[in-house]
């Protein structure tokens, strides 16, 4: 698979160290080279898109906005637009013959919404969380967490929200954390938490069980999901991810551990969860019904 892929993959921005876990750094430095991915800053790469939509904004004397104003805050995010989405007042036409190429959101945006051509990150984080689909705004919000901004902040942004989707921002906000990895794990997540029964934390640890040792006995892993009570691991699993056969070995001697000590595994490729979250649903509901029934069958009698 091409760099330019996985760091699409990976959510059109990423780190060196990030890229190296599935490259190598001559693969690296020749996409680099050829133009397929651009050194934004130190140790950091994005998507060359990225600079084509600032550019498109500018032409047509707009804002750069949305998914694509999280890809210049350099957020991680679930896919990055196939134009640039640019916000454009209500009342502006564009000019006639325009031929730059961007997709126009009419948003009213005050003299603080704005720096450098780009909503801010605050009016970035308020636009997408009541705007995108539920698993594209929770990856921005837990990358933007990731890349420092805080979480009091993000709560305190949304808590005064009003108007359509206020509840839904306040939920989401409540739900992002900079513990989950990438965005493939933050989709995997907005996944899980649609499913009834399910009560999934991101990166538990996991413990042997050992009554004499308080917190459990030997460590066995920090899986991406957990539900404690069910004990239930969901992962986010690609090939790619492990970069290298001993890292393949490394976690399927983990997911073993976690079997052997009662643990339920679930692994989701990345196509399935970005691709076909029905069937990730279909499957984690499944597993739900399974694990109460077998910890507790009397639960769903009583029910």
């Amino acid at each position: 698979m091409a760099v330019a892929e996985h760091l699409r993959r990976l959510g059109g921005v990423a780190t060196r160290r990030q890229l190296l876990t599935v490259c190598t750094p001559h693969q690296l430095a020749k996409a680099v080279d050829r133009g397929a991915v651009v050194r934004s800053a130190r140790g950091r790469y994005a998507l060359p898109e990225a600079d084509v939509a600032k550019a498109a904004a500018h032409a047509v004397s707009g804002t750069l906005c949305l998914t694509s104003a999280a890809l210049e805050h350099g957020w991680a995010v679930k896919r990055p637009p196939d134009l640039p989405q640019v916000a454009l007042p209500r009342n502006r036409i564009r000019a006639p013959g325009s031929t730059t190429r961007v997709e126009v959101k009419r948003l009213r945006l005050g003299p603080d919404d704005v720096q450098d051509g780009v909503t801010t990150p605050d009016r970035t984080l308020l636009d997408c969380l009541r705007a995108l689909p539920f698993d594209e705004a929770l990856a921005i919000a837990d990358s933007a967490l990731r890349s420092g901004y805080r979480r009091q902040r993000l709560l305190a942004l949304v808590r005064d929200a009003r108007g359509p989707g206020a509840a839904r921002m306040r939920s989401i906000a409540e739900l992002a954390t900079a513990d989950a990895a990438n965005p493939f794990e933050s989709v995997l997540r907005a996944v899980a938490v649609t499913v009834p029964g399910l009560a999934v934390r991101p990166q538990v640890s996991l413990h042997r069980p050992d009554r004499l040792v308080v917190g459990g006995g030997q460590f066995l892993g920090r899986p991406d999901l957990v539900d404690e009570e069910l004990r239930i691991v969901v992962e986010a699993d690609s090939f790619e991810w492990h970069g290298d056969r001993a890292a393949l070995r490394s976690d399927a001697r983990r997911y073993n551990a976690f079997v052997v000590n009662g643990w339920l595994v679930l692994r989701f490729s990345w196509e399935d969860v970005m691709l076909h979250p029905d069937d990730v649903r279909a499957v984690l509901v499944a597993a739900v019904e399974e694990r109460t029934n077998q910890l507790c069958p009397t639960c769903r009698r009583a029910s």
